[in-house]
């Protein structure tokens, strides 16, 4: 018990340290890792399981939207908007229709913003990127 309230402590410790840009990593890591789980408990036939993992998903892609910045993002800012609320209709989907299909078209965006976005952020911590400190999507 002991151990797991440190691990606890280092993450929370983590993330109040984080960048903006290791934020937003985190945030992606964590609705792939929930739709992985929905996927899961949706084949394990755990309907209940299934829904707090999407109901999880869909809070965090919630917090990517509402987190965009259109002034300094413009045209990638609305793009990104459009593909969240693309991934959360299908989201829904997935919930009403018990769809695994809908589950791996928002894995699979998820996961390719994911490594456009940790490329970003690598280039900007390595000082490569043009005006580093304007990530789109970040307020």
């Amino acid at each position: 018990m002991a151990s797991n309230y440190g691990a606890n402590q280092y993450k929370q410790m983590s993330v109040l340290t984080a960048s903006r840009g290791k934020i937003l990593l985190l945030l992606y890591e964590a609705a792939i890792q929930n739709v992985k789980k929905a996927t899961f408990y949706l084949d394990k036939k755990d309907l209940a399981q299934k829904g707090v993992h999407i109901v999880k998903t869909h809070d965090i892609i919630n917090e990517l939207t509402n987190s965009l910045n259109f002034e300094m993002g413009g045209d990638i800012a609305r793009e990104l908007e459009r593909l969240y609320n693309f991934m959360t209709e299908q989201l829904v989907k997935a919930n009403l229709e018990n769809s695994k299909a809908a589950l791996e078209s928002v894995r699979k965006n998820l996961e390719t913003l994911y490594s456009g976005w940790k490329t970003a952020v690598e280039q900007v911590e390595k000082g490569n990127a043009p005006n580093g400190s304007n990530i789109p999507s970040s307020k």
